[in-house]
């Protein structure tokens, strides 16, 4: 498992935009299992929508992108690098994410070559799949 700090040795991201909490699980290159904790705190329900708060599906998106990047990035040879988005294809969202729900992220590498990488994406509330995506990733 890592913790923030450990995430944050990793991934360059850091608040606001640092989107995930903890790693639960980890195969370097291969697939990781992250969470983000939805609260009422985060700086975009002032404006999506403040009488309705909802996770805007592109943090979603950002947010398994993050969990990837981790992913990846813990590979000996690329510690250190960006992992930046090289694109985003199949993406659906199913439910509505809001304030308390706690995101599971997972993230399964299924190709590489060179600096690019896909991932096939899910993101889950309990046992109820609400985003999924294929994610490119190209390492820099």
């Amino acid at each position: 498992m890592l913790n923030i700090k450990q995430i944050q040795e990793i991934i360059p991201h850091r608040y606001p935009f640092l989107l995930i909490d903890k790693i639960e699980d980890l195969e370097p290159g291969i697939k990781a299992v992250g969470y983000k904790n939805v609260t009422m705190n985060e700086y975009f329900f002032q404006g999506h929508f403040p009488s309705e708060p909802v996770m805007p599906g592109v943090l979603i998106i950002e947010a398994l992108a993050q969990v990837g990047a981790v992913c990846l990035l813990s590979l000996e040879d690329l510690k250190g690098k960006i992992a930046y988005f090289g694109g985003i294809e199949k993406a659906r969202f199913r439910e509505k994410v809001i304030p308390g729900d706690v995101l599971r992220l997972e993230v399964e590498i299924i190709k590489r070559r060179g600096p690019i990488g896909i991932g096939s994406a899910k993101a889950f509330v309990g046992d109820k799949k609400v985003c999924e995506a294929e994610l490119t990733f190209a390492i820099g």
